[in-house]
C-alpha cells in the first residue's frame, strides 16, 4: 500500500459498527462487526461502549492486514450534536464533548466521531464527520408548530439526502448549487426535505411527524394521543415505544419487512395492501406539502433509502406525484461512501473542513 491515501469509515448502529477502507472513493474491504445484544445492554451509556467497539475495529484491521500509518484519514458516523449546517466537520474537543453528553440524545451514532478521533489522534491524522442528522439549513418559518413552547427542530436523513443530490446532479451534469429537488428517505425512518443548492430548507422528524413508516407512527392525531398518555394504561416509556418502534407497519401488519408485506400482497392479503398503499399515500401527501417550499419549481423528485427497492412502495408513490416532477430512484442509504466521498472532498482540497465551535451557537 501507498502512504496517505487512505480513508477509514467507521458507522456505529445499535448493535453493529460497520467499517470500511476507501481508496479514491473506491471501497476496497468492508466489514459489519455484529456485537452481542446482551453485552450492549450491560451499558449504562453510550459513550461506554466506545472501548469495545474500537478493539473491534482495530482487531478486523489487524486480520486484514491494513497498516494504521496508510491512512490519510479517519471519517465517522456525525451524532446528534447541536443544530449545525451542512458539510464535513474537523473533530474538535468541543464536538467530543457534545457527542459525549449527546446534545440533542443519546444514538449509537454518536460513537461515530469519537471513535474516529481516537484512533486517528494516536496516528497523527486528521478526524471528521460529515452531514449528521443534527443538520440545521431550514427555514426559520418552518420552526412554528403551533405552540410557542414546542418548536420544530430539525433531525434529519442528511447524509443520505445530501449524498444522492450530489449523485444525481453528477450524472446529470447539473449544477448543484443552482438544483432543487424534493428528496424522500424511505427506511426505517422516513424524512422528506425540499432540498435547494444542496441545503434543506425543510423536514419533517421521522420519530414525530410525517408519513408512519414501518416501527414509527409518524404524526398522529394531538386530541387523541394526550387522552392515550393520560389513560393510566401506559408508561411514559411504553408510549414512547409505541410511537418509535412499535408503530407504522408493525402495529398493523405485525412485520416492518417490506418483503415480507409483498409476499403476502401478491398472494393475495387485502389488509396488507391496503396499509402499505396507506403508507405509499402519507408519502406522497408529504412529498407533495413539501414541493410547496420549492414553489413547485423542482428538477425531480428523488426516492431513495432501503423501502426505494420496493418497486410496489415505489410505483405507487410515482403514480401520486409524478405530476409534480420527474420520479428518480437511488435506492439504499449509501452511508459509508457519502462519508468516505465528505472526507475526499477535504483531502482533495475541493472543501474547507467546517469548524463545529464557529457553526453553532454554544450557549
Amino acid at each position: 500500500m501507498n502512504n496517505n491515501k487512505y480513508i477509514l469509515v467507521i458507522n456505529p448502529g445499535s448493535t453493529s459498527t460497520k467499517i470500511a477502507i476507501y481508496l479514491d472513493n473506491k471501497c476496497i474491504s468492508t466489514e459489519n462487526i455484529s456485537h452481542d445484544t446482551d453485552i450492549i445492554k450491560k451499558f449504562a451509556h453510550i459513550v461506554q461502549q466506545k472501548d469495545m467497539r474500537t478493539v473491534g475495529i482495530l482487531n478486523w484491521l489487524h486480520e486484514k492486514d491494513f497498516k494504521l500509518e496508510n491512512f490519510a484519514a479517519v471519517v465517522g458516523r456525525g451524532g446528534l450534536l447541536r443544530p449545525m449546517p451542512g458539510g464535513t466537520y474537523k473533530i474538535t474537543y468541543k464536538m467530543l464533548d457534545d457527542l459525549v453528553i449527546g446534545y440533542q440524545g443519546q444514538h449509537a451514532s454518536n460513537l461515530g466521531g469519537i471513535i474516529a478521533f481516537e484512533i486517528a489522534e494516536k496516528l497523527g491524522i486528521p478526524s471528521y464527520i460529515v452531514d449528521p442528522v443534527a443538520v440545521d439549513e431550514v427555514k426559520e418559518v418552518t420552526r412554528i408548530s403551533g405552540l410557542p413552547e414546542i418548536p420544530r427542530r430539525s433531525l434529519v436523513h442528511a447524509l443520505n439526502i445530501k449524498a444522492v443530490v450530489r449523485k444525481y446532479c453528477a450524472e446529470k451534469g447539473m449544477d448543484y448549487d443552482k438544483s432543487k429537488f424534493v428528496v424522500a428517505h424511505i427506511g426505517g425512518g422516513i424524512t422528506i426535505s425540499p432540498v435547494s443548492g444542496g441545503e434543506i430548507l425543510d423536514c419533517n422528524n421521522a420519530n414525530h411527524d410525517g408519513p408512519f413508516s414501518p416501527q414509527r407512527t409518524g404524526g398522529l392525531p394531538a386530541g387523541d394521543l394526550v387522552e392515550m398518555c393520560y389513560s393510566r394504561q401506559y408508561t411514559q416509556a411504553q408510549i414512547i415505544n409505541k410511537i418509535t418502534r412499535e408503530g407504522g407497519l408493525l402495529a398493523y401488519l405485525g412485520t416492518d419487512d417490506g418483503r415480507i408485506i409483498s409476499k403476502r400482497i401478491d398472494e393475495g392479503d387485502k389488509e396488507a395492501e391496503f396499509i402499505f398503499k396507506a403508507m405509499a399515500y402519507q408519502i406522497s401527501k408529504e412529498i407533495g406539502a413539501m414541493s410547496t417550499a420549492l414553489s413547485g419549481k423542482i428538477d425531480a423528485v428523488i426516492l431513495t433509502g432501503g423501502m426505494a427497492y420496493n418497486q410496489k412502495v415505489v410505483d405507487w408513490i410515482n403514480e401520486n406525484v409524478r405530476f409534480i416532477a420527474p420520479v428518480e430512484v437511488i435506492p439504499g442509504e449509501n452511508e459509508m461512501q457519502a462519508l468516505a466521498e465528505g472526507a475526499q472532498r477535504v483531502l482533495n482540497g475541493e472543501e474547507e473542513p467546517k469548524i463545529y465551535e464557529d457553526k453553532v451557537i454554544i450557549n
